[in-house]
């Protein structure tokens, strides 16, 4: 077999055959099961989105009604795991703290079973429905308070606001939150969506495939990045600052959060509908003074890097939007692993359809034929 050629990260090399999620970098299009973007965030939920990816095609009424009464009925959590999570350090990263317990959950549910359609459909729902409720109870944990038990009269988006904040939710920002999942829930073959499809081909349980993929979303690359942004512009601090702190960036090379992606060369379509939300939010729940900052650093880094192709990713707006809901900034990408939960599962489910266990090579450039030096001759 002759050597190909080497590609650091395996840029533009395909992974795998996938009818999931379909991107056009040069016109900002993005659809799932060939339905775009901007018409799910219209007219669709979250879960009936999920749906849509993992099993390829909306359900009917009766089906959709069935599954969310599914994921509505399999919120709680068993006591160990959240007696497990009671033990976490209170420093620690909730993105770690979830990788654990999602990889816990399957000690519960260990028997694998992955040419059962049954077993696949309570792992999918098992695994929709826990991952919010594990993420809220560490929040209320890490600060000394008992988990909020779900709301069995709440939809999928208001009951993980109600179990983060200890009260219902309005129910405009249980809407804008729900459009934010669906934004998220899928994203063709990114890093963890790679990282998921690598696991699955071995034929573990669908636990472990999710432990994995939030393993690796959890990097400032890839998910963490929305907290970097919230970070970028509390540094730039007004309006006025913007315009230096680009020319500071641009001088020293440096990387500006929440700009550029390896696929879009325009503007992220997420990013164009997380603006709209974030506009409604502020309308009816007031002002906030980062999102001045943040349009204007838009406007100068088109003027300065739009011939580039650097434009505003989904991770630009996102953060202000969960910040206004009263999210902290450490949980903002446990909130994208809520979502993309959706994605990984379809992944998860195509890669059992034709599996073949991934093995891919290397390029050498270490020595050869090497003396082994005793330990006492060692300088």
């Amino acid at each position: 077999m002759s050597v190909c050629e080497f590609r650091p990260g395996l840029e533009g090399i395909p992974a795998a055959q996938s009818g999931i999620s379909f991107v056009n970098g040069q016109q900002g299009i993005l659809e799932y099961r060939g339905i775009r973007i901007e018409e799910l965030a219209e007219k669709s939920n979250f879960l009936e989105t999920a749906y849509l990816l993992i099993w390829g095609e909306l359900p009917t009424q009766q089906e959709l009604e069935e599954f969310e009464h599914e994921v509505r009925h399999h919120r709680r959590i068993k006591y160990r795991i959240r007696d497990m999570m009671k033990s976490f350090p209170e420093s620690g990263h909730p993105m770690d703290a979830l990788q654990a317990s999602a990889a816990a959950l399957g000690l519960f549910y260990s028997k694998r079973d992955l040419e059962n359609p049954v077993y696949i459909r309570d792992a999918v729902v098992r695994l929709l429905a826990t991952v919010p409720t594990m993420i809220a109870a560490f929040q209320l944990m890490r600060n000394g308070n008992d988990p909020v038990r779900p709301h069995d009269g709440l939809d999928y988006s208001a009951n993980f606001l109600y179990m983060l904040n200890e009260r219902e939710p309005d129910p405009l920002a249980a809407r804008i939150f729900d459009v934010c999942l669906i934004l998220h829930a899928e994203h063709t073959m990114n890093a963890s969506t790679f990282s998921a499809r690598v696991t699955a081909s071995t034929l573990t349980d669908p636990y472990a495939v999710v432990a994995s993929a939030v393993g690796t979303l959890g990097g400032p690359l890839h998910g963490g990045a929305n907290e970097e942004v919230i970070t970028m512009l509390e540094e730039i601090g007004s309006v006025e600052n913007v315009r230096p702190y680009l020319e500071d960036c641009m001088q020293r090379k440096a990387k500006i959060m929440g700009f550029g992606h390896r696929v879009y060369k325009v503007k992220d379509p997420r990013a164009t509908i997380l603006q709209k939300l974030a506009e409604q939010l502020f309308e009816k729940f007031g002002y906030d003074k980062y999102y001045d900052i943040a349009v204007e650093l838009e406007h100068a880094v088109a003027e300065k890097l739009g011939g580039k192709g650097i434009y505003p990713n989904v991770d630009f707006y996102s953060g202000l939007v969960y910040r206004k809901m009263g999210i902290p900034t450490d949980l903002f990408t446990p909130v994208f692993a809520i979502a993309r939960v959706a994605g990984w599962l379809a992944h998860w489910k195509e890669q059992l359809v034709q599996n073949r266990i991934y093995r891919p090579t290397q390029v050498y450039n270490g020595h050869h034929d090497v003396s082994y030096t005793p330990v006492h001759l060692r300088q």
